[in-house]
């Protein structure tokens, strides 16, 4: 088990094709959305922030590294149509570290639902509740975000090793 929340090493526990379209949601400044985007050399990542300066920083990190295949998109997803990312378009979207800040997480997962084709997943990392590492504010526990995600039209698929602090989950959109 690795130690601490490891992009490549998560997302090689799921199966990915090249072609791919997927969104990450809550991306900061692409520590998900750069390792996912290498491995969707012909796909797209939509790269979703409220926050402008990490949007900002996402695109240096792009420019630095030749990468055309992210499109980083300024929104709330706490709003209904947030992401403005078309309906059923992604195969995959991720909300990694993101629902322990959310304020009305349903409202993102059903973001997250509009988003994805059917049979598309939801790849959800969050911070064990009984971690003394990291934010200890808000956490959500893997029972109750995997509760709250499949009442909302997901089946879950399998727990993802993701390390010491973290949890994580793969969910198929039903």
């Amino acid at each position: 088990m690795m130690d601490f929340l490891n992009p490549e090493q998560v997302l090689n526990q799921i199966e990915l094709r090249e072609d791919m379209m997927a969104a990450d949601f809550g991306c900061g400044v692409g520590g998900w959305a750069i390792p996912l985007a290498k491995k969707l050399k012909t796909g797209k990542v939509y790269a979703i922030d409220i926050q402008a300066e990490a949007l900002a920083a996402l695109r240096i990190k792009m420019e630095m590294g030749k990468m055309n295949n992210i499109r980083p998109i300024r929104a709330d997803l706490e709003m209904g149509l947030g992401s403005s990312v078309q309906n059923n378009l992604l195969d995959l979207v991720l909300l990694t570290n993101l629902l322990f800040q959310a304020q009305d997480k349903n409202q993102i997962i059903a973001e997250a639902k509009r988003v994805l084709r059917p049979g598309g997943r939801l790849l959800v990392t969050d911070w064990k509740t009984d971690s003394s590492f990291g934010p200890q504010e808000n956490r959500i526990s893997l029972k109750e975000a995997s509760e709250m995600i499949e009442e909302r039209g997901f089946k879950l698929e399998k727990e993802l090793a993701v390390g010491k602090y973290h949890w994580g989950l793969l969910f198929t959109k039903i």
